[in-house]
């Protein structure tokens, strides 16, 4: 597993990476613990959180909202420990939920999975 994590990493930006390029939105977000992608969860329409796995093959992801420090193993489907990651932990508590501000449809709640 210490292969799966790299604590000096940063992640990518505050937020999902491929939402915010195509104007999408998500629910939550999550943060490879190898790379720093920064993916929306698999509440979210677009799912980049596991598409980043199936992509690369990193397994392992941590909750990347304010007050969670949860990790995930995408290849045993549990949760675990793991180390503190680069700063910083979360997006900024400014940042609503679900997101980015703006983009979010009014009937957002008829579209998440």
């Amino acid at each position: 597993m210490a292969l799966d994590i790299d604590p000096s990493i940063p992640p990518s930006g505050t937020g999902c990476v491929e939402c915010l390029a195509t104007s999408g939105w998500w629910v939550h977000l999550r943060r490879c613990a190898a790379c720093g992608h920064i993916g929306c969860c698999d509440t979210s329409p677009s799912q980049h959180g596991t598409a980043h796995f199936r992509e690369t093959g990193h397994p392992i992801m941590r909750s990347f909202e304010p007050g969670e420090d949860w990790f995930w193993d995408f290849t045993t489907e549990q949760g675990l420990d793991g180390p503190d990651l680069a700063p910083p932990q979360a997006h900024p508590v400014d940042q609503p939920t679900p997101g980015p501000a703006g983009l979010v449809p009014s009937d957002w709640q008829s579209k998440i999975h």
